[in-house]
């Protein structure tokens, strides 16, 4: 078996994969918040860890364990409830149905396990108890907060300076706190806001304690790998590093950290001011689910990716090449992992790759076209027949068929009258609106560039 590598978050350098235990692989990506139909920058980390996902299933089998939560009570849902006068459970429900459709549309596998954060409340308030009684946390007026000054290895992931930190935008400011960086454990509710029965009042859980909770419930107390987006860094995964090994006694949480960098929109950060932020279902009823994967792909998970429409044209007629030697079923076992991937999920290499193999299966080769459809569909393309694949091309189109079939019947009529200029002109209309029109035999077809 080929060894896999990942760059560590935690070791700042790439490392060879080596699991606790072959038999039981354990991957953890946190998942969405629940309170605004999900973006492209979410699609991003959505796909990698998809690919990998697959990857490690194709090197593992069976033995994988992914779990990726879904953060259903959190204030920013209860602002967008109170700002809509919606019910919380309406909006999380819709959302999360939402964000489902999205992984469907993207063809991202179901993860093993979908944990909601508020079906583990009861594990949460075992950790804090637990925290609280070996020194780590403590309670002011019914508000449980930790004390990072007990975790001598704080700020190691993010190389985060305890000296220079200051309550600020991700650090909740608070009169109530030991110290400005100590973060929130438990919280009081309102009385109109959700909330649960604990030792300390009735109240909800803080962001960081929810993904360590479910973490260690599903994968345990150390396991192989944690991922997210590179926004998540700090403070939230380096607060779960240190309440979980503070309260397992251990120096690890998780063995590898991989984080995936940043989407820009047109060279600019996605913002609702700028009033850029591009839904990933407006995204795939653009441009198809396929090819909003394959974009996302085309840079190295590690880096940064600008989103823009040259590049999701570029990627549609990377599709519409491939799928001229599409198979429905391949000859070979599907489990071969390509290499080029095992390093740190290379897909810009794997992509090049498939070009070069593109053009020596294009010429015939049976075993070659074979190979190149059982990559594709390693990384989660090509899940679609030729046929589905043409028909969706034809819904996404900005000019209605009718249109498109009329001017091919006036073209038709122009050369039969032997109106060749005005023939050419229609056709050449049909090609500067991304239609493309071929003469077969008595029959005139269309498709797009």
């Amino acid at each position: 078996m080929n060894n896999l590598h990942l760059t560590n978050s935690l070791s700042k350098k790439k490392e060879t994969f080596k699991p606790i235990n072959p038999k039981k692989i354990s991957l953890y990506a946190c998942g969405p918040t629940v309170y605004d139909i999900p973006h492209v920058g979410n699609a991003r980390s959505l796909v990698v860890f998809d690919v990998l996902f697959r990857i490690l299933k194709a090197l593992y089998g069976s033995n994988v364990t992914y779990v990726r939560n879904i953060t259903d009570i959190d204030d920013k849902i209860i602002e967008v409830s109170q700002k809509k006068n919606k019910d919380i459970g309406e909006i999380t429900n819709e959302v999360t149905k939402t964000f489902h459709d999205n992984c469907k549309s993207l063809n991202c596998l179901s993860p093993s396990i979908e944990p909601k954060a508020t079906d583990h409340i009861k594990e949460m308030i075992e950790i804090i108890s637990s925290l609280i009684s070996k020194g780590f946390a403590y309670e002011n007026q019914k508000h449980v907060y930790f004390e990072v000054n007990s975790f001598k290895d704080y700020g190691k992931l993010s190389n985060t300076n305890l000296d220079e930190l200051k309550a600020g935008s991700r650090i909740e400011i608070s009169n109530l706190k030991k110290n400005p960086i100590d973060f929130i454990l438990w919280k009081p509710s309102k009385q109109k806001e959700p909330g649960w029965d604990s030792p300390w009042g009735r109240g909800r859980p803080g962001w960081h304690i929810e993904c360590s909770a479910m973490s260690e419930k599903y994968l345990g107390k150390n396991f192989d790998i944690h991922g997210g987006g590179l926004d998540l860094i700090f403070p939230h995964h380096e607060n779960e590093i240190a309440q979980s090994c503070c309260n397992n006694n251990l120096k690890k949480f998780a063995n590898y950290w991989v984080h995936n960098g940043f989407l820009t929109i047109n060279k600019e950060k996605m913002s609702k001011s700028l009033g850029n932020i591009i839904s990933i279902s407006d995204a795939v009823k653009k441009y198809s689910g396929q090819v909003v994967r394959l974009a996302l792909l085309s840079a190295h998970y590690t880096q940064p990716l600008d989103w823009n429409d040259d590049l999701l044209i570029n990627q549609e007629k990377i599709l519409n090449k491939w799928y001229n030697i599409y198979q429905h079923k391949e000859k070979e076992n599907n489990s071969e992992v390509e290499e080029i991937l095992l390093d740190d999920l290379n897909t810009p290499g794997f992509i090049a790759k498939m070009h070069e193999l593109y053009n020596e299966a294009y010429k015939g080769d049976e075993e070659k076209k074979s190979k190149f459809n059982i990559a594709l569909k390693l990384i989660g393309l090509f899940n679609v027949s030729k046929k589905e694949w043409e028909n969706s091309k034809k819904s996404r189109i900005s000019v209605p068929e009718s249109y498109i079939l009329k001017k091919i019947d006036e073209r038709a009529k122009a050369k039969k009258s032997g109106d060749f200029s005005l023939a050419d002109k229609i056709r050449d209309e049909l090609s500067s609106q991304g239609i493309l029109i071929e003469d077969k035999k008595e029959k005139t077809m269309w498709k797009l560039k």
